[in-house]
């Protein structure tokens, strides 16, 4: 039943319920619903109370088309934005024959009954085995699933909407979300690789090593680009001066000790770690251009160009410093690097690894796809746009390989970019990520990689589940919910084994790692709250899920 409501007299926000349902239900049907137009539904009467208001589905259709207004929708300018129309438009492919199983995992999911129950009390006269099965006949179309085809399809001459349910769906409903959680519950059985026997290793990479770990603050200043980079040196006594040298790279927002504990870890098997703090994009920067308001400012496009040669600039450093007397004298192997980076730093990893940077495909993206119910890292990509390149390549030769953890990439390597590298790399992606959504930002992009590589799967993990727990996340942890801490600890564990692998590939004792750079070893660590995979290549049945798309 609708909520009665009582509207002021000359308030000017009274046509506002049928703006804030159209952009609610984009958000809730966005996530894309289309039935076969047997029996077309011609308008849409929207309940919010005592309004009411009815609208013709023609009408929408035009304008979600072209962008025209009829003389109806003219009244209503202010509301048919273009912002709306890319709401109205997105769609959700999946390839056909699999329709059936994904609403099938979508239902199994406590969101995914939630979802359902509460679309059947917000569309009266609708059960949820008719939605149940409208979704799957919608997920078969070409198109797929969109607002304007879910309303021209439904089976009878009116739809009716409760606004007050739709309202409440929309706040607690991401399209983005159910779909990485439809995909996880699917991911977490097919990347799952049978073995006869448990794993047992001879030693654990994850436990700390033997070696007394230092740690030394810089600040390096590179005058010609006017930066002023902190960055914390970790070593041991005992560093093999043959070993690898790792940097470690911090997302948006974050600053270089926000993964202390795995800079710490690889430090005590000897290997000596620079995490580097990048200071157009660190915490303070975003803190003094909060204010301001402006994408724009918050991250500067020329931060994809700055935050690679941040590292190339650490690098030629370091390397002076290695020859210099002193603590660090020979402990710092400039020539054979592991960056590792999250999120934008993650993006950082890879494009100093050998992937190319195509700006051109970003700003076609974000020129026509972005919707303002995209996920931040679309938007943050879009700050690039305004780069005059059209393709970028940033590689620094000293690089040898490179982990990417939630990294952001979105469109920013195009459709070919990752390909261009031929070194070693690890991607972890984790399912529940609502800002670097898993398959759009981590799992599509990987199959690009041509070189030796691996996929870390967190199967209900979230964005910021690697960080240090110790590390406050500040205002970002609260933009969605996160998984820190005790429940992801496991997680962490798996990461400080995995790394020192990864990172050991580059020495005399890669074979003796390599047992920890497999699907048992992730496995056997894996919990039922946070399912772990760990795959060199997605098998077959999980490559048509790729074409799972919310567009």
């Amino acid at each position: 039943m609708a909520v009665s409501l009582q509207f002021p007299k000359n308030n000017p926000c009274k046509k506002k319920p049928l703006q804030g349902l159209l952009f609610s239900a984009s958000l809730v049907l966005g996530w894309g619903w289309a039935i076969p137009a047997t029996l077309a539904a011609e308008t849409v009467t929207i309940r919010f109370g005592p309004f009411q208001q009815s609208v013709a589905i023609a009408d929408i259709e035009k304008f979600a088309k072209t962008g025209a207004l009829s003389q109806t929708l003219q009244a209503y300018e202010s509301i048919f934005t273009p912002e709306l129309r890319g709401l109205l438009n997105r769609r959700v492919q999946v390839d056909p024959k699999f329709a059936d199983k994904f609403v099938d995992e979508l239902v199994l999911l406590p969101q995914g009954k939630q979802l359902i129950t509460s679309l059947a009390a917000a569309i009266p006269g609708s059960t949820v085995e008719s939605l149940q099965a409208t979704m799957s006949i919608g997920l078969r179309q070409v198109n797929g699933l969109s607002v304007v085809s879910f309303l021209k399809a439904y089976p009878t001459e009116n739809i009716d909407l409760d606004a007050t349910q739709i309202l409440q769906i929309a706040t607690e409903f991401n399209p983005n979300n159910l779909q990485s959680q439809a995909l996880g519950s699917i991911l977490a059985r097919n990347l799952t690789v049978k073995t006869n026997t448990p794993f047992q290793p001879s030693f654990d990479p994850a436990a700390t090593g033997t070696e007394v770990v230092e740690q030394q603050t810089l600040t390096l200043q590179d005058k010609q680009r006017q930066r002023s980079i902190p960055v914390d040196i970790y070593w041991s006594q005992k560093t093999d001066t043959t070993a690898p040298l790792v940097v470690i790279s911090h997302g948006f927002g974050a600053n270089r000790r926000f993964a202390s504990y795995l800079a710490r870890h690889l430090a005590s098997y000897g290997i000596t770690v620079a995490a580097i703090e990048h200071p157009g994009s660190n915490g303070v920067a975003i803190n003094n251009a909060a204010n301001q308001g402006n994408l724009a400012k918050l991250l500067p496009a020329k931060e994809f160009i700055e935050r690679p040669k941040d590292v190339s600039f650490l690098l030629n450093e370091l390397a002076n410093l290695n020859k210099q007397p002193g603590q660090l004298q020979g402990k710092l192997n400039t020539e054979k690097v592991t960056v590792i980076g999250h999120s934008l730093g993650g993006y950082t990893a890879l494009a100093l690894v050998g992937g190319e940077i195509n700006l051109e495909q970003v700003r076609q993206f974000c020129k026509t796809s972005l919707s303002v119910v995209d996920p931040l890292g679309d938007w943050l990509q879009c700050a690039a746009a305004s780069l005059k390149e059209n393709k970028l390549q940033l590689r620094d030769e000293r690089v040898k390989s490179a982990i990417a953890l939630n990294p952001l990439t979105g469109k920013l390597f195009g459709k070919q970019g990752l390909s261009r590298i031929n070194k070693p790399v690890l991607i972890l992606t984790s399912t529940e990520d609502a800002l670097t959504p898993a398959l759009t930002h981590q799992i599509r992009p990987f199959t690009q990689l041509r070189g030796n590589k691996y996929l870390l799967t967190a199967i209900g993990a979230t964005h910021l589940s690697i960080l240090d727990p110790t590390y406050s996340a500040g205002e970002a942890a609260t933009i969605v919910k996160e998984k820190r801490g005790t429940e992801t600890q496991a997680l962490r564990q798996l990461l400080r084994g995995v790394s020192l692998a990864f990172v050991k590939q580059l020495t005399p004792e890669a074979k003796t790692y390599q047992p920890f750079l497999t699907a048992a070893y992730a496995q056997s660590l894996s919990t039922p709250e946070i399912p772990l995979r760990l795959n060199c290549d997605l098998p077959s049945n999980v490559k048509p899920w790729l074409d799972l798309a919310v567009k």
